[in-house]
């Protein structure tokens, strides 16, 4: 329903943004990584999801998309809602919740509150099978092959978690190309091909 809200900041609490767009506050739902790039009174652009239940709708804001597509990854595992998603997303970065994811790294996902060892494997084993059989990202396979891939290098694990993100494989070729792939590390690697998605 909503893509993003862009306005200025009324409020600002923990696990929540207010923006005022045109005199209506819209309450948002959010991670304390956005929460530490708003201020208020300055403008601010939330790209949004709307979490609709039977005696409630919520509305869940992020600094940006990659963000907001782990949030609806998460909430897509089951026993994992919102509260748990926010609280794994304040904890780790888009990019660092793609390395666990492939990595198969609990421990990381464990930092965070209410996110316990079962949790954390049930993540990673939900998200890595869904990358397994092509339905991350938008039912397009990783490569394009539909066939389980297993990643064994950096440059395939990177791809991996591009692609957990929602990049398609011409997008991560694309952003890998000219980086040093031996001396960084996976997360390095992740992070600074996302810097040059962005641009």
């Amino acid at each position: 329903m909503f893509y993003y809200l862009k306005g200025t900041v009324g409020h600002l609490a923990p696990n929540l943004a207010v923006i005022d767009c045109g005199g209506v506050g819209y309450a948002c739902r959010t991670t304390s990584y956005t929460l530490s790039t708003l201020q208020t009174g300055e403008s601010a652009k939330l790209y949004t999801y709307l979490n609709v239940r039977e005696d409630a709708m919520e509305l869940y804001g992020f600094a940006s998309e990659n963000e907001r597509n782990c949030f609806q990854m998460l909430i897509g595992v089951s026993g994992v809602g919102p509260k748990a998603a926010l609280s794994i997303l304040s904890a780790t970065t888009p990019e660092g919740l793609a390395t666990s994811i492939i990595t198969g790294n609990e421990k990381a996902l464990m930092v965070a509150q209410g996110i316990g060892k079962k949790i954390a494997q049930r993540i990673i084993l939900e998200l890595k099978d869904k990358l397994a059989k092509g339905q991350l990202p938008a039912e397009e396979s990783y490569g394009g092959t539909g066939v389980t891939v297993i990643p064994q290098d950096k440059t395939s694990e990177a791809s991996a978690a591009l692609a957990v993100l929602g990049y398609n494989p011409a997008e991560i070729a694309a952003a890998l190309k000219g980086l040093d792939l031996e001396k960084l590390t996976l997360e390095e690697i992740v992070r600074q091909a996302l810097r040059k998605m962005v641009k």
